[in-house]
């Protein structure tokens, strides 16, 4: 199973509050943790919203928004994909995480959504086109 590991923000990262070289350090360790482990596909920290940019969809319409953005607590600092066997393994993982801020933080798990997962909709040829699309990833 792949999930979304989402770092939320703070009003530390949301004011470019930089991490300390501790807090680099230990975040290296754990990321090390995870690859060796096979479970780390992907992770990145993301500057603060207000050098972010949204696209608001109305029909053929289309609006960009600059940042920052309201409410801080909704959103994302930073993330990792991860493969793991299911929920349970990747919350054990969270919780060996370093806390990513230097204060109170949240990380949220979200499953990634599987072709399997969208039933007859998903046509052969809608599978074959997303089969071929991830072959090019790799």
């Amino acid at each position: 199973m792949r999930v979304m590991v989402i770092v939320k923000a703070t009003a530390d990262s949301e004011a470019g509050v930089m991490p300390s070289t501790e807090l680099l350090a230990a975040m290296g360790r754990y990321n090390e943790e995870l690859v060796k482990a096979g479970i780390m596909l992907a992770g990145e920290g993301l500057k603060p919203s207000s050098q972010g940019k949204r696209v608001a969809f109305d029909g053929p319409n289309r609006r960009v928004i600059d940042g920052p953005f309201a409410e801080t607590r909704e959103l994302v600092a930073g993330f990792w994909l991860w493969e793991v066997k299911d929920m349970a393994e990747a919350v054990e993982w969270v919780k060996r995480c370093p806390n990513p801020m230097p204060g109170p933080s949240e990380i949220e798990i979200r499953p990634i959504f599987e072709m399997a997962d969208f039933g007859e909709v998903a046509t052969p040829e809608i599978i074959a086109q997303e089969e071929k699309l991830r072959q090019q990833l790799r």
